[in-house]
């Protein structure tokens, strides 16, 4: 189907939106610390979707719901380049990601007409991706000339708007300009490689839901998720999602999720900027208060103080994976905060930094968009937060992580690898 094509067919499908409540949503993002707020802007294409309150009512009555009250189990509490380019318009950073605003995701649906996933090929194929080392500068207009206004990270994505003169218009995030064409793929490009650059998450709807071993009610309960967490889905069921939380690989009931697929979107001069400097602000905040920060996770004179830890030869993040190491053996307690009495892998990560004065959020979704962005494992530092589906650590150095891990076997030391993570984050 041609543009035009596409257009009149927006008009059709909004109005069949209109009746059938399917369509594309705004997902507010997750609640991270003021302190260490993260800029880049992402995207989500949300699925059809029934009214999970209804459903939730008839689950509930039955005793094996997947949607549970208490907590008993464990879980969190709760993210190549194609060419050589030239140094104007592909150069290096880091790629960001978080989500956009109703506003975008309106002009995604005007664009592309992308409702449900019966049509995600025709949105897909709307989407132009930025296939670079680091990033593709967004310009005012079509030339080398233009001003830069923001840009696009490799594997990033903008809503196709127009050509000219070999440059797309887009639309990404807040940001409207030009790429060069030949740093970017569209069309059927984009349809095959938007499923390889985004991420499909399943996020929790309910107040704690059940991980169970098999897609059956009957099954054994293999874990607890509280709501909103994000997980990565691995395979989608006839009611039943496949995923990955730290127990292993269980499945959930497809309605107590909402799915959607995230993609990574542009960043202006001005986000970008903003990003830098509060970044800045918050480690300078951070190592003061560190340097006169003690200890306030436990009264146990065998509990070393975070100052201890903070030398002149050392770094501040050293200094976190040195002390977050000394609670291994201790016990993990679902929601719980206490290095020393229980805690769950958010909570864990969250107490940690706490002595170190910073606020995290008690979420490992939220966790994915704290600090600034690391890329991969193979760049991670001692202190870094690693984040994985349904769960958060702390990499230690020497590729390794201390994470409260599961009911059975508390905190824990692990393999970084041992799962693949979802992003690196850092702190200071």
């Amino acid at each position: 189907m041609n543009r035009v094509g596409k257009q009149f067919a927006v008009c059709v499908l909004t109005a069949a939106v209109t009746f059938t409540g399917a369509g594309i949503e705004a997902m507010a993002g997750s609640s991270v610390t003021s302190v260490l707020p993260s800029a880049g802007i992402g995207y989500e294409l949300a699925t059809d979707q029934v009214e999970v309150s209804n459903l939730q009512e008839d689950e509930q009555s039955n005793s094996s719901a997947d949607s549970a009250s208490s907590s008993t189990g464990s879980s969190s509490s709760s993210s190549s380049g194609s060419s050589t380019t030239s140094t104007k318009e592909a150069t290096n950073t880091t790629p960001l990601s978080s989500r956009v605003d109703e506003e975008v995701l309106s002009d995604i649906e005007e664009a592309t007409g992308a409702t449900t996933t019966t049509n995600e090929e025709e949105t897909f194929s709307n989407l132009v991706i930025a296939q670079v080392h680091d990033y593709v500068n967004v310009r005012s207009g079509p030339s080398e000339n233009d001003e830069i206004v923001g840009k696009l990270y490799n594997n990033s994505v903008g809503t196709y708007l127009g050509e000219e003169n070999g440059w797309y218009q887009i639309k990404s995030g807040s940001v409207t300009g030009y790429v060069k064409a030949e740093y970017c793929v569209t069309g059927q490009a984009a349809v095959e490689l938007a499923p390889k650059v985004g991420k499909r998450i399943a996020t929790v709807t309910t107040t704690t839901l059940k991980v169970r071993k098999e897609a059956s009610t009957e099954s054994e309960v293999l874990g607890l998720v509280p709501i909103d967490d994000e997980l990565v889905v691995l395979e989608e069921l006839d009611g039943w999602v496949k995923v990955e939380i730290e127990e292993g690989e269980g499945y959930v009931s497809m309605d107590y999720v909402r799915l959607s697929t995230e993609f990574v979107q542009a960043e202006s001069k001005a986000e970008e900027e903003a990003r830098l400097a509060k970044e800045q602000a918050a480690k300078e905040a951070a190592r003061a208060a560190a340097s006169s920060n003690t200890s306030k996770s436990s009264s146990s004179k065998d509990v070393k103080s975070a100052e201890s830890f903070t030398t002149e030869k050392s770094s501040i993040g050293e200094a976190v994976a040195a002390f977050a190491v000394q609670f291994v053996g201790n016990p993990y307690v679902y929601g719980g905060t206490s290095l020393t009495n229980g805690c769950d892998c958010s909570g864990f990560v969250m107490s940690v930094y706490a002595n170190f004065g910073v606020s995290l959020p008690h979420s490992s979704a939220a966790d994915r968009n704290v600090g600034a962005a690391v890329d991969g494992l193979a760049n991670a530092q001692p202190g870094d937060i690693v984040c994985y589906s349904g769960h958060v650590a702390i990499y230690i150095g020497g590729g390794q992580i201390v994470h409260a891990s599961t009911s059975k076997t508390g905190i824990i030391i692990s393999n970084a690898n041992y799962r693949t993570p979802l992003a690196v984050r850092r702190i200071f």
